[in-house]
């Protein structure tokens, strides 16, 4: 006698699931690292085991071992030509150990899987979900089941190409950071629904929770009518002691637990990472002989579906440079921070750049990957010292995606708004090569991440209270042989929010050109940028070792003709405001970087710009 539908069977029974297949296996012995997935080919009578072990401690849902049998996840183990034949022989290893009693579900996990979210790649994804989903279904499962998906957008989309290709049941769960929300912003109650728009004939949650968050979140979800709800919580907490993974809740807790979701009105119930065969067999224990409750929902009093949240908004802080470059020629001045503990001559440099009228000092971040004093505590001094306008350098190098965002949140709690994006040098080149290289993003994914700051979300998607204000900018390096892929690539810096250009030195009319040229185009303003020279040894190191920057003959032969010394600076400040001559003609931007600390060149220099700014004005009128 064939099994009745899934979800018809949901409408009238609580069904309890099987528990987590690789946190098990690792209890079991199997090392981590290697593709669990592919056990499915090459010892399949372990992943039996694990299957059999849930369906006799009474679990009648079962899912193959598939979560990351797509194409993007098997790829990091070379595997990725092997989708269709993995997928298939997880379906029939999963038939065969458990008895004809049990629903036996295709798994499919999110793609994503917790990395920062890439609007580009989303079409490829669908091909991949399509392509896993359709390996299932010809091995023959009872159903499909998307799980621990952060992103709301990201499971629609999984739906939308799945869908179509079968009746059978889709059972749709999220995993959430935050209680109640997605990591892209919608509530629950929200999320669900669009769930249920869009097909999915059963809803609910899964991972990233115990069992406690997990309740408090659905206790606050309106859960669409006539869908079935389900709930697999993680074992409590990941904790690691004496190199060893653990999970803290115990069987007994669980069965308790489970009483609560049945009183929630959850129909379909199990468990994910650390739990075992014993949690499931209590949690069976607990609900055997036991009818389903229906759903009661909360009363919402406030708009709870939407993805904007009430928040007190921000009041509107000044856009600095941006605001400031339309109108007229601005300058941006960098200043290194000290690499000791002494700050009295930065100090002295960056009021002597205030004094000079730079309508920004920017600060790097460990530039060249050798360690300074930080630039967010500079930053602050500066502006509350001098009423000078930080602009700080964030590299992706040195902070994960925590400290990334903590440091934002310091930065505005400070009032400084202004920042430039970088990726940053490895750390190996730096003066602590044994030191790690995070990059958990990035520019691109940075960029983007701080302007979600500015719509009210955090990284995670958790809504904020107030919204930032930062005003992004990205770096252009033009000194490189394909020209042209630079600049598709500063396109796509722009389309990821960037409000501003930084470029790095350029030493002749040839390459200002080009880059107004290039960059003519784009809605943002350019700051071009220039470095002036301090003496021959600099200029022939520039011209002779670094990637891209040639000088012109004339101005290595007139910084020759000096001694190292102050002759050859004054040289190189004349140099300079040719440079910035032809720059004016193109751009209002200028951007000046100071010289192993020579800030009186840069500060004579920002003198001149508006020396000369102001003298064209006088001319106009």
């Amino acid at each position: 006698m064939p099994k009745e539908n899934l979800k018809t069977y949901l409408n009238n029974h609580l069904l309890i699931g099987d528990g987590a297949m690789a946190t098990w296996l690792y209890q079991l012995g199997v090392p981590i690292g290697i593709c669990y997935e592919e056990l499915s080919l090459s010892d399949p009578e372990i992943i039996r085991t694990v299957h059999r072990s849930y369906y006799e401690a009474g679990a009648r849902f079962i899912q193959t071992n598939t979560y990351g049998a797509h194409r993007d996840a098997l790829a990091r183990h070379g595997l990725q030509d092997k989708v269709e034949r993995m997928n298939r022989a997880a379906a029939k290893v999963a038939r065969e150990a458990v008895g004809d009693d049990a629903y036996v579900v295709g798994g499919i996990g999110s793609i994503i899987a917790g990395r920062v979210r890439d609007a580009r790649q989303m079409d490829t994804y669908g091909e991949q979900y399509e392509e896993q989903a359709s390996a299932l279904l010809a091995g023959g499962v009872d159903a499909i089941l998307l799980e621990t998906f952060l992103d709301l957008d990201e499971l629609l989309l999984a739906l939308d190409v799945i869908r179509p290709l079968t009746k059978l049941p889709i059972i749709a769960q999220l995993a959430t950071i935050e209680v109640g929300r997605t990591r892209d912003g919608y509530t629950l109650t929200r999320a669900f629904s669009e769930l249920k728009k869009a097909g999915a004939d059963v809803v609910g949650l899964n991972c990233r929770m115990g069992p406690a968050e997990i309740l408090r979140s659905i206790e606050n979800t309106v859960v669409p009518e006539d869908t079935p709800l389900s709930v697999f919580p993680n074992a409590g907490r990941l904790a690691m002691s004496d190199g060893e993974y653990s999970y803290a809740s115990v069987p007994q807790y669980f069965g308790e637990s489970a009483l609560r979701f049945r009183a929630q009105g959850a129909r379909l119930i199990g468990g994910c990472c650390g739990t075992t065969p014993e949690h499931i067999r209590m949690m069976a224990q607990v609900l055997a002989e036991r009818d389903p409750l229906p759903r009661v929902n909360p009363v919402i009093t406030v708009e709870e579906g939407e993805r904007t949240p009430i928040r007190i908004v921000s009041p509107e802080r000044s856009k600095g440079i941006v605001d400031t470059v339309r109108q007229r020629h601005t300058v941006i001045v960098e200043l290194d921070p000290p690499r000791d503990l002494d700050t009295e001559k930065f100090l002295k440099g960056a009021a002597a750049l205030k004094e000079a009228g730079a309508d920004a000092i920017t600060l790097a971040d460990n530039s060249l990957a050798t360690t300074r004093m930080s630039n967010m505590a500079l930053g602050s001094i500066i502006k509350t010292k001098f009423g000078a306008e930080p602009l700080l350098h964030i590299a992706c190098r040195d902070r994960n995606l925590i400290g990334q965002q903590s440091h934002l949140m310091g930065l505005y709690a400070l009032g400084i708004n202004q920042v430039l994006v970088i990726t940053g040098d490895p750390a190996r080149f730096g003066d602590l090569p044994g030191a790690s290289s995070v990059f958990d993003v990035s520019s691109f994914d940075l960029i983007r991440m701080i302007k979600q700051l500015n719509e009210g979300f955090t990284f995670s998607g958790k809504p904020l209270k107030q919204r930032g204000d930062f005003v992004v900018g990205a770096a252009f390096n033009p000194h490189v042989r394909q020209f042209d892929a630079a600049l598709r690539r500063l396109e796509k810096k722009v389309e990821a929010g960037a409000d501003y250009i930084m470029t790095q030195p350029v030493y002749d009319r040839e390459m200002i050109e080009r880059i107004y040229e290039g960059t003519k185009h784009l809605d943002i303003p350019i700051f071009i940028g220039i470095m002036p020279l301090t003496s021959s040894r600099n200029a022939e190191f520039l011209h002779n070792e670094v990637p891209g920057i040639k000088l012109s003959d004339e101005a290595r032969a007139r910084m020759h003709a000096h001694e190292p010394g102050e002759e050859a600076r004054r040289e190189g400040v004349a140099i300079a405001r040719e440079l910035v001559d032809m720059a004016m003609e193109y751009f209002n931007g200028i951007y000046l970087i100071t010289p192993f600390f020579y800030y009186e060149m840069t500060a004579e220099l920002t003198r001149y710009v508006h020396d000369r700014s102001a003298a064209a004005l006088q001319v106009q009128k």
